[in-house]
């Protein structure tokens, strides 16, 4: 302990010294040893480098989700670099960096807006040539001397259309503090940015855990062979002195490989014992899939971004833009699927849920009017009775054994007052959606595709985009069709399209006098439902239905996920007593299904794709659909045909 000590005795000597004091602060005076100062390290340093090119689709999103990373940006540096382009990439690069400039530590933007367009060498935006891979590894060598001559902590090298949608996802990867470490991002298929295994020859090699490690069975950090896309490689780790793009930098002899700066940058990892790893233990993001030779942006990519924005909105409840952003995102043209209308079912009081699937039929250009859904809470014995409803003799839920739920009730009610107001209006093919689902990806595409084989065939009344496939056996194709199957026993009214023949059908049984659930009331009007005593109060059962295949619809929450919510099985039953919580056992695996607010449409099954249910569909199709997407097949035949692999996106 240390003090301040006075020779002299006087009185006033004693009152000056202590006036004096008072006016000094007390950590000059004080020396405490005891006392436990806490400092405050900053956040490392780190250069973010940038290869732009013809992304003037990505740009808008990518930019707001580089800047909502909660990283302080006073510690990072962006180097970026763009040329040969043909959209406005450097009008919104310029655009974004007016604004966030003063933000970073520094901005180094350079870019060559001559010669425009193509390279001379290149016969497509999607040709990678020789002049094209010496650019981008000249490039990207030069971003990590950069990094490196700056004294950065990490380099973070990150391609255009990658979406890090998650603002931890920068500060957590540095926290693991390893050499090279990537982030696991999610695509519409099975691509992602890393690989488990690699040839002898420097191509892909499937493994067993690549799925396991994408689809989350497998979770924390895995050492890989391959990452790319999205890399934070640690600069104060000695070896990465060693880390190049650039082949004549490897060990003489050594590399025989294809001229590839992601395959080289590995194998200079690989040589310096510097393992490169994939986080999964968040979920980081979303990256594009490199377009095939030939594909163009303005179709496949620009797909491919309608259905990325859809998971980050079924994810996150939004798709974030900066508002200097959003003149560069054109409106998308909505119409009705080229039907009569489209219907979403939506109660007035789940604002949040119609929002959502608003900014979904915004992404996908649909124009569908909100049809306000039967409330079960409003509902009583006296409104039950003036609407003259009367319940199926007999009915009990087959799992529960216990009566309809009120909200089970609005829910058919909700169906039924549609197919009246079509018969009304006259209206030939309506789309009936209900509020909690997801899209698969290219809805409108597949969506035409399956309108377009039920009108040249005919002879359908109804056809599920989303449903649960309960029977066993397998479906039988309708001739002539890749994507329609004959509906069997389902549950689920997730969305589906139906006509006016269909609707009149339904109508003319009174289903209001001998009430049952609405996916009940379906396979039994369309022939197919296991309940013969059910079925017995129905004479006019000859509704046809049939089944998009793979399925255009899922529901966006499971029983037991975060957000889910069932309104129809938590209500009041018609005895007067109130369901258990919890969602019902048709939610569960096996031959069961779910409530929503508006219907039964909730599921608990394991999320699993029409391929197991319909093995005879054609590979084309459950490829686009993502249902069977080889992981990196495309890199693998285009690596033999002289593309690079992961890649394709950069300069």
């Amino acid at each position: 302990m240390c003090s301040l000590r006075c020779a002299s005795s006087g009185v006033l000597l004693l009152l000056e010294i202590a006036a004096f004091l008072s006016l000094l602060p007390a950590t000059i005076v004080r020396c405490d040893n005891e006392l436990s100062v806490e400092l405050t390290m900053q956040a490392p340093t780190v250069m973010v480098a940038l290869l732009i090119r013809n992304k003037q689709h990505t740009l808008p999103h990518f930019f707001t989700y580089i800047e909502e990373l909660d990283y302080p940006k006073y510690r990072l540096s962006l180097w970026i670099r763009s040329d040969h382009n043909e959209d406005r990439s450097i009008e919104i690069t310029k655009a974004w960096l007016k604004r966030i400039t003063p933000l970073y530590h520094s901005v180094d933007f350079k870019y060559r807006t001559e010669p425009a367009g193509k390279r001379e060498s290149e016969k497509t935006y999607t040709h990678w040539t020789e002049d094209r891979f010496a650019d981008v590894i000249r490039l990207k060598e030069e971003a990590l001397q950069t990094a490196r001559k700056m004294w950065a902590d990490y380099v973070f090298f990150l391609d255009a259309d990658v979406f890090l949608t998650n603002p931890r996802s920068l500060r957590s990867l540095i926290d693991l503090k390893l050499p090279i470490v990537a982030p696991m991002l999610v695509s519409d298929g099975l691509y992602s940015n890393f690989w488990c295994g690699m040839t002898a020859d420097y191509y892909y090699q499937r493994t067993d855990d690549y799925k396991k490690i994408l689809n989350y069975e497998l979770v924390g950090q895995w050492t890989v062979p391959m990452v790319h896309s999205a890399v934070l490689v640690d600069l104060n780790v000695a070896e990465t002195r060693h880390l190049t793009f650039d082949r004549r930098n490897l060990p003489v002899g050594r590399y025989s490989g294809p001229v590839d700066d992601i395959i080289i940058f590995a194998m200079s990892a690989n040589y310096s014992s510097i393992p490169m790893q994939v986080c999964n233990e968040l979920l980081h993001g979303y990256i594009m899939v490199p377009l095939e030779a030939g594909e163009t942006v303005e179709g496949k990519d620009l797909e491919q971004l309608t259905n990325i924005l859809g998971y980050i909105l079924n994810e996150y409840g939004e798709v974030k833009l900066k508002q200097d952003m959003k003149k560069y995102v054109p409106v998308v043209e909505k119409d009705k699927l080229s039907l009569s209308h489209i219907y979403m079912i939506n109660l007035k009081r789940r604002t949040e849920r119609r929002n959502k699937m608003l900014s979904h039929f915004d992404l996908l250009g649909l124009q569908v009017e909100h049809f306000p859904a039967v409330d079960g809470k409003s509902l009583t014995d006296k409104k039950l009775q003036e609407l003259g409803i009367r319940f199926l003799p007999g009915y009990t839920d087959p799992f529960h054994k216990r009566p309809m739920t009120m909200g089970e009730i609005g829910c058919f009610l909700s169906h039924y007052y549609i197919w009246e107001k079509m018969v009304h209006l006259g209206l030939a093919e309506v789309l009936v959606l209900e509020d909690d689902i997801r899209f698969e990806p290219f809805f409108r595409r597949r969506a035409h595709r399956v309108l377009d084989d039920a009108r040249r065939i005919g002879g359908w009344d109804l056809i599920y985009f989303g449903r649960k496939r309960l029977q066993e056996e397998d479906e039988k194709w309708i001739t002539g069709s890749e994507y329609l199957v004959r509906a069997g026993y389902s549950y689920w009214t997730l969305g589906y399209v139906i006509t006016l023949e269909g609707a009149k059908k339904l109508l003319r049984e009174r289903p209001l006098e001998k009430l049952l659930p609405v996916d009940e009331y379906l396979p039994i009007m369309f022939d197919n439902h296991p309940n013969e005593s059910w079925a017995g109060h129905f004479r006019d059962r000859t509704l046809v239905a049939w089944s998009a295949a793979p399925l255009l619809l899922f529901p966006t929450h499971y029983t037991g996920d975060e957000g889910y919510i069932s309104d129809t099985e938590d209500s009041a039953r018609i005895d007067g007593t109130v369901a258990s919580a919890g969602g019902s056992s048709k939610d569960q695996e096996g031959p069961s299904a779910g409530l929503n607010e508006t219907g039964r449409d909730v599921a608990a099954e394991p999320k699993k794709g029409d391929k197991e249910q319909l093995p005879n569909a054609s590979s084309a199709l459950l490829a686009e659909s993502g249902l069977e997407q080889g992981e990196h097949e495309l890199e693998a035949a285009n690596r033999k045909s002289g593309q690079p692999a992961g890649i394709r996106n950069e300069l």
